[in-house]
């Protein structure tokens, strides 16, 4: 299953729906009740609370690992285009000529 998780994206595949967003959507909940299960009962200092908080962490590792290559190549595409806008709104607004 890891091998077939992508990692180097493009900006314009990193824009579109893939396999990898569908496995994100169903950690990111997974993870999210783990952690708050396991925090809970680890604080009544029940087994079944730290077993579930370690669950919950790998979970959101495993979360991160599979979406944040995407995510920074997005990240990184937007930044360029934002650049690009203000240096272009700046040359607009001048009052020189």
């Amino acid at each position: 299953m890891i091998m077939a998780i992508q990692r180097k994206w493009t900006p314009a595949e990193a824009d579109n729906w893939t396999k990898e967003d569908w496995l994100t959507i169903i950690l990111s909940p997974l993870a999210y009740i783990a952690l708050s299960l396991g925090v809970g009962l680890s604080l009544l200092m029940l087994w079944q609370g730290y077993l579930l908080l370690g669950i919950g962490i790998v979970l959101t590792v495993l979360m991160h690992w599979v979406i944040d290559p995407k995510l920074k190549m997005i990240s990184s595409e937007y930044e360029k285009q934002q650049k690009k806008y203000l240096e272009e709104l700046e040359q607009s607004v001048r009052w020189e000529d």
